[in-house]
């Protein structure tokens, strides 16, 4: 095989400077079990070094740019995304297994948020507010400073792109920890970040372990602000550590979404979606559908139909785009096997197939028969597994979907106007689609959770008002 790096992956961004650490961890391909490349073990001394290239960088150049200079280099990261976009969708397929068609999207989808944020950057105004006679008072948004940034290994290029893309727009300086199953995107971003002239400090990518980097980042008495994407238990850990310091954090992890379809649903419009949205990337979405919520006078042909999808999909190695791949590691796989294995007398409704040869290989699984309350029904699974429910009536789909610790997204799939409105308007989510589910990716919707899900919004211009401090001016002139 070809050498899909068009760079050192050992190399880290600091300051500007590309450095190696003392040590390096492996990467290996989901599709095959092989490693093809390794990165650098940041730890606590490289996370030092970059918070502390951040606020030189925030002392410096970067720090006095005017905003519409800043939006157009975020704007010109983009076009060097776009680019290179299949250069980084083979990467991005190889690190985590994802089809190549959706790395793809992902390239794109990066590309589009630097476009936006690079569009916005100078667009963030604050406002004057009607006062005592004699004064006039208005409104600053200003850059939190230094952020930090830790970033999953499902979606590298989405989430630097919502998070990171945003920071920068408001004109702070960042220090972004990827995950370590799967650095490389983040990487090859920072050299096309270096290469559209991004100051040296604005961006610094130091990879490592969560318990090292990760944690050192959280801790940081020089950061700011932390944006953290993942599990539950991690977000509790990285919030607690910044507690310490009195930063605020934006947290966006994990979700039980449903997707409720009502007896009245153009099924022809939601059988894609229904499945599309439980398998995206081997399952291993926070906004996966993974209960499907359906009226009891359809739920046999829903599930035959599903069923039937099921049974077509076709999974293989990312780089053969098939419709799913594998998950990111042996470890995913025993975590979602050890699920399955909860699955008791539910019945499988459908399960397709997947190869035999090496490779982190998960079948999607359709299953019917579990009470609202069921494990599979109750906990983030994190893999290509839909659980169907049906309910009976508004209030018990209502219930049923309420019904988690979680609340992310929803879907909700019914011809009725009012139905929709009370649906949208009482589900416990951050985000509904109704008759639709993902709405494209839509990098200009507001995006977070409640509950588990986490809180503060990612995406569209409330991300630059989470990236930015609200500072009010009270001025007596008499």
């Amino acid at each position: 095989m070809t050498d899909p790096l068009w760079f050192d992956s050992e190399e880290m961004l600091i300051g500007g400077r590309w450095l190696r650490a003392a040590d390096s961890l492996p990467v290996e391909n989901p599709s095959n079990g092989e490693t093809f490349a390794a990165i650098p073990r940041g730890g606590a001394r490289e996370i030092d070094a970059a918070v502390a290239a951040a606020h030189e960088a925030r002392a410096g150049e970067w720090g006095r740019m005017d905003a519409a200079t800043r939006g157009r280099l975020l704007s010109s990261l983009g076009r060097l995304v776009a680019e290179r976009a299949e250069d980084l969708a083979r990467l991005e397929a190889m690190d985590v297994g994802k089809p190549l068609a959706q790395a793809r999207a992902d390239a794109l989808a990066l590309a589009r948020y630097l476009e936006f944020y690079g569009g916005a950057a100078d667009k963030v105004h604050g406002t004057t507010i009607p006062f005592l006679d004699g004064y006039t008072v208005y409104t600053l948004r200003q850059p939190h400073g230094v952020t930090g940034h830790i970033v999953p290994w499902n979606y590298p290029m989405q989430i630097i792109g919502r998070s990171v893309g945003a920071a920068l727009a408001m004109g702070n300086a960042c220090v972004l920890k990827p995950a370590e199953e799967a650095c490389l995107t983040a990487l090859a971003f920072a050299r096309l970040a270096c290469d559209a002239g991004l100051p040296a400090g604005a961006l610094n990518v130091v990879p490592g372990l969560g318990a090292e980097a990760g944690a050192a980042l959280s801790a940081h008495p020089g950061i700011h602000h932390v944006s953290f994407t993942g599990s539950v238990a991690t977000g509790a850990a990285v919030q607690a550590a910044a507690a310490a310091n009195v930063v605020p954090v934006t947290l966006e992890l994990g979700g039980k979404s449903p997707q409720i379809v009502f007896d009245d649903a153009d099924l022809d419009a939601a059988l894609p979606f229904l499945v599309r949205a439980g398998i995206q990337n081997a399952g291993q979405t926070c906004s996966a559908a993974s209960r499907i919520l359906v009226h009891e006078a359809v739920a046999d042909k829903v599930v035959a139909r599903m069923s039937e999808s099921y049974r077509a999909l076709r999974v293989g190695p990312a780089l053969e785009d098939r419709d799913m791949g594998p998950v990111i590691s042996a470890r995913q796989k025993g975590i979602v096997e050890g699920f399955l294995a909860q699955a008791g007398d539910l019945t499988v409704a459908a399960r397709a197939e997947v190869p035999d040869g090496p490779g982190h290989w998960v079948a999607p699984t359709l299953l019917t028969g579990a009470a609202p309350d069921h494990p599979l029904a109750q906990a983030e699974i994190f893999g290509p597994v839909q659980v169907v429910i049906p309910f009976a009536s508004e209030a018990e789909a209502l219930a049923i979907a309420n019904g988690t610790d979680y609340g992310l997204v929803a879907g909700v799939w019914t011809r009725d106007g009012a139905c929709q409105m009370r649906m949208a308007r009482d589900l416990h989510c951050g985000q509904v689609f109704l008759n639709n589910y993902g709405a494209g990716g839509g990098v200009e919707l507001p995006f977070g959770g409640v509950g588990k899900s986490g809180h503060g919004r990612e995406k569209g211009f409330e991300a630059l008002y989470g990236f930015s401090q609200l500072k009010t001016v009270a001025a007596l002139h008499g």
